[in-house]
């Protein structure tokens, strides 16, 4: 599933090709996503100016002039890029948009929606106070780069210790921080020195923080590389990311660690292959 930097980098991508262009709706395949998409959304989607692109945890927003907004999610398998109209349509293509400028008529490029799976989604909200209820009721976290804040600081700090959950649960949980999947905790981790298997609860205040920088470390070296492709995910452009190539303990199992050349372990936790190196990351009570 794509994670935090794979979804920035499809943001960054699109923003150039997408930022004041008028949205239309040009085809819907006949099978269902995740969250359907309704056929009613079609008319007042037609002709909405994008205002912006963000990204919120592993959400795409599409801030449209008027107050609605367009969000997608790639779910497992989804990709979603700019293309030639005039392009063929690739299998699994489910929603297609087409772009214009605003004050001229259709345009050679469109906004395609792929996905394999099918776990993945597009849905239009008509008012900023009902994204913003949507985001409340699926409870996200902060973003992770929030937490170098002096404030967002005090709230790891207490999500993490007081927690006796393990430190990779604590990780995938999107509650507490948005947008990590489980290849970047197992990397933010391996990065901290620390056992995915400890209890946050054990941690000192000194290993908290080492976490946190873990993470924000990892996230930024990854969107550096454009993400990292496993299988399907590609960026905006239809590039592919490169950080796969930079994996310290993610799919390295047995393999010699980068630190100390001892061979990396899996383990199953939070219901999740995790991979760490047993000398780097000991299981230790404390600190």
């Amino acid at each position: 599933m794509p994670e935090l930097p794979e979804v920035e980098t499809v943001v960054r991508d699109l923003r150039p090709h997408l930022t004041g262009r008028r949205l239309s709706v040009a085809r819907v395949g006949d099978k269902a996503l995740r969250r359907p998409w309704r056929r009613e959304w079609e008319q007042p989607l037609r002709g909405r100016v994008i205002e912006q692109v963000r990204r919120r945890g592993k959400w795409i927003v599409l801030d449209l002039v008027g107050e609605a907004h367009l969000v997608f999610h790639l779910g497992m398998t989804g990709q979603l890029t700019v293309a030639d109209a005039a392009e063929p349509l690739r299998d699994h293509t489910h929603l297609v948009f087409d772009l214009a400028e605003p004050k001229r008529g259709r345009s050679a490029r469109q906004l395609r929606f792929r996905d394999i799976r099918r776990f993945g989604s597009a849905t239009l909200f008509p008012t900023t106070a009902a994204l913003q209820r949507f985001f409340v009721a699926s409870g996200l976290g902060p973003e992770p780069f929030d937490l170098a804040e002096p404030w967002w600081a005090r709230y790891w700090q207490k999500r993490v210790r007081r927690s006796k959950r393990c430190l990779k649960a604590i990780l995938l949980d999107q509650t507490v921080v948005a947008g990590v999947g489980n290849i970047y905790a197992d990397e933010a981790l391996f990065e901290a020195k620390l056992h995915p298997g400890r209890s946050g609860s054990s941690l000192a205040p000194v290993a908290a923080r080492r976490l946190r920088q873990g993470v924000v470390t990892v996230l930024e070296r990854a969107i550096a590389k454009r993400g990292s492709t496993i299988r399907d995910y590609v960026g905006g452009e239809g590039l592919r990311g490169g950080y796969q190539e930079e994996f310290r303990v993610y799919g390295r199992t047995g393999k010699p660690c980068v630190r100390c050349r001892t061979a990396l372990a899996r383990t199953r936790l939070a219901g999740r292959s995790t991979h760490y190196c047993p000398k780097c990351q000991r299981r230790k009570d404390e600190g």
